[in-house]
């Protein structure tokens, strides 16, 4: 079977996507899990309710689903919390910076949230093992539309 190049381009395109913020969540994820008392600290800094509670939560979301997203697993699960997580993170730590609403697009986070909502709306691609997984779990449904 041939691979239409409208095709392969998107399914290059997703791994870029999700290569990129994977690669970056995944570490700071890291960094999170391993400086708890400072990141508590700074959520309770920011007003953020019950920081012994939602910084080690964000640390392993952000490490556990930066990992899933290399590698194409559960992509859309953790899509939408990271999304959700950089609203918060904007909302709070971002929030004195903020004179309009191009002010956000100008932040990293924004850049994030966009990426989590493609491979939400879009999927992991063909590249993934979610993909993979589908096409041996589930082996005659036919093939979506977009690069799921």
């Amino acid at each position: 079977m041939l691979v239409k190049p409208q095709a392969l381009l998107l399914a290059v395109a997703l791994v870029l996507v999700r290569v990129t913020v994977g690669a970056v969540f995944a570490q700071t994820g890291w960094g999170k899990l391993h400086n708890l008392d400072k990141i508590i600290e700074y959520f309770t800094q920011l007003g953020i309710p019950a920081p012994q509670l939602q910084a080690p939560f964000v640390a392993g979301l952000e490490f556990f689903g930066g990992c899933a997203l290399l590698i194409g697993l559960g992509s859309r699960l953790f899509a939408l919390p990271l999304a959700f997580s950089m609203v918060v993170a904007i909302a709070t730590a971002k929030k004195d910076q903020i004179e309009s609403f191009t002010d956000v697009l100008g932040f990293s986070e924004w850049d994030y949230i966009v990426f989590f909502l493609v491979i939400a709306l879009l999927g992991p691609g063909k590249l993934s093992l979610d993909h993979l997984l589908a096409r041996k779990l589930f082996p005659d449904t036919p093939a979506p539309a977009a690069g799921k």
